[in-house]
């Protein structure tokens, strides 16, 4: 196995362009990589005695064309435990699946994302680890915009949506933080949709992904000759989201200079491009998201406080989903019934002990990670229900099962499938649910009946087929 200090990528492109920036990005990881223009070369490299020493394969999904799953299940034969991530221009949910089935650990989408592939590479790194498996298999299911798919109903997330759905209808900068995975840009998109800005330009940016000047060009723009390479003149994102909406993902990773700049534009109201003698007046409305929390950034001298004070002018917290696993259930099947629509997928349910799996890990990853771990059991499983079986890394991690105490606890008693993922009989079903009842209402059997729907005579009868002693 490669080494941390030795770490080879091959990547298979006949794209030189793709082939330059992909070698330089992954050199900042520490990645050396060789590049085959064909599948045949990669398989004579593979073969060789530097092919031994490769860590991780990227494969461009053009080179074997049509034959790309056909090409990654070759791979693995020779390769089991050989990391393998597919590079496509394709957002069809289809592909990833079928890459996925394959043999592919990862799957990425072109225009490549530079954080997105050095993520991927450092969860090749380390794939002895199996939190490593539970890292996204795909790219993101494309997300609804309206404050309904916020799902989950602890109280400090939805203090945090009621108060992003008062914000949108306003005109001023919203900060939401949260950790990585929580839904934030999923919560701006939100509330730009419910605004009064939603048919007006929307622009979302990656501040960790691009380098200084290069973010400063793209949000202020320049003058042509304003530096060097400035070949021609660039209008930026906020003259041409002007009326409209301009959001700053990792907003905490701009560097200092450039905050104190932007924290000026949005003062004034005045954007002036960089080589420019005069500025633009613009009405932009400007959301940021962080991963972390910007007053401690600013006690240490990381983050401009007069852009702090700006952008929180509304303040949101979104809670990591440790702190909500009560929204567990309800957002494992908002999960499995969206992953049902993907074409190539089927409807899953999840059985009791798959559930108090996913109850019993922390999720570092929060929701994000939660609808990717039930993206690729979805992919994997050919039984209706997901059952433990179906999450065997989180079953690696978490070791012996974890106990249902606390899940019954918050109301999820009543165990409809069996350990092996088939339905329980009708009449073990009914027989828990009164049982249930029973407990709930203490005993009263009328409001037990008018509860349940049915008469007092009724309920006797069943009690009596059921062997259920009415004092349970």
């Amino acid at each position: 196995m490669a080494t941390q200090d030795d770490r080879l990528l091959m990547l298979i492109d006949d794209e030189p362009a793709q082939s330059r920036l992909v070698t330089a990005l992954a050199a900042r990881e520490g990645w050396r990589t060789v590049v085959v223009e064909s599948c045949e070369e990669a398989q004579e490299t593979l073969s060789s005695k530097e092919g031994a020493q490769v860590a991780a394969v990227l494969l461009d999904q053009w080179v074997p064309g049509d034959d790309a799953c056909i090409f990654i299940r070759s791979l693995k034969d020779a390769r089991p435990t050989l990391p393998i991530m597919m590079l496509t221009a394709s957002t069809s949910p289809v592909l990833a699946v079928e890459a996925m089935r394959a043999g592919a650990t990862d799957y990425l989408i072109k225009p490549i994302a530079p954080e997105r592939l050095l993520s991927a590479l450092r969860s090749a790194t380390h794939r002895e680890a199996p939190k490593d498996e539970l890292q996204p298999m795909t790219e993101k299911l494309s997300e609804e915009l309206d404050f309904d798919a916020m799902v989950g109903t602890a109280a400090p997330f939805r203090t945090a949506i009621a108060k992003a759905a008062t914000a949108a209808r306003g005109h001023g900068p919203v900060l939401v933080e949260g950790e990585t995975g929580t839904g934030k840009e999923m919560l701006l998109r939100a509330m730009h949709q419910a605004s009064t800005r939603a048919k007006a330009q929307v622009r979302l940016v990656n501040c960790a992904g691009l380098p200084g000047n290069s973010l400063e060009s793209l949000l202020f723009g320049h003058e042509k000759g304003a530096f060097p390479g400035a070949f021609d003149r660039q209008v930026g994102l906020l003259q041409t989201c002007d009326g409209g909406t301009l959001m700053l993902d990792d907003i905490d990773r701009i560097d200092l200079p450039l905050q104190e700049r932007l924290a000026e534009t949005l003062k004034t109201g005045i954007v002036r491009p960089t080589g420019a003698s005069h500025g633009f007046k613009v009405d932009v409305r400007v959301f940021g998201a962080c991963d972390t929390a910007l007053d401690q950034l600013v006690e240490d001298g990381q983050f401009s406080a007069a852009l702090r004070d700006i952008l929180s002018a509304t303040h949101i917290v979104l809670p990591p989903l440790r702190e909500r696993l009560g929204d567990i259930p309800a957002l494992t099947r908002y999960f499995l019934s969206r992953i049902a629509e993907q074409p190539g997928l089927k409807h899953h349910s999840i059985a009791d002990s798959g559930l108090t799996l996913l109850e019993a890990y922390d999720w570092p990853g929060n929701v994000r990670q939660l609808q990717a771990v039930l993206f690729r059991a979805c992919v994997f499983e050919n039984r209706e229900a997901l059952t433990a079986h179906s999450f065997p890394q989180l079953a690696q991690l978490l070791g012996d099962s974890p106990d249902r105490g606390e899940s019954r606890a918050r109301g999820l008693g009543v165990l409809l499938y069996e350990d092996d993922g088939n339905l329980r009989p009708l009449e073990d079903i009914e027989a828990d649910i009164i049982r249930l009842a029973i407990g709930h209402y203490r005993g009263r059997m009328t409001e037990v009946a008018r509860r349940l729907g049915i008469g007092r005579s009724t309920l006797y009868r069943k009690l009596s087929e059921l062997g259920i002693d009415n004092a349970a």
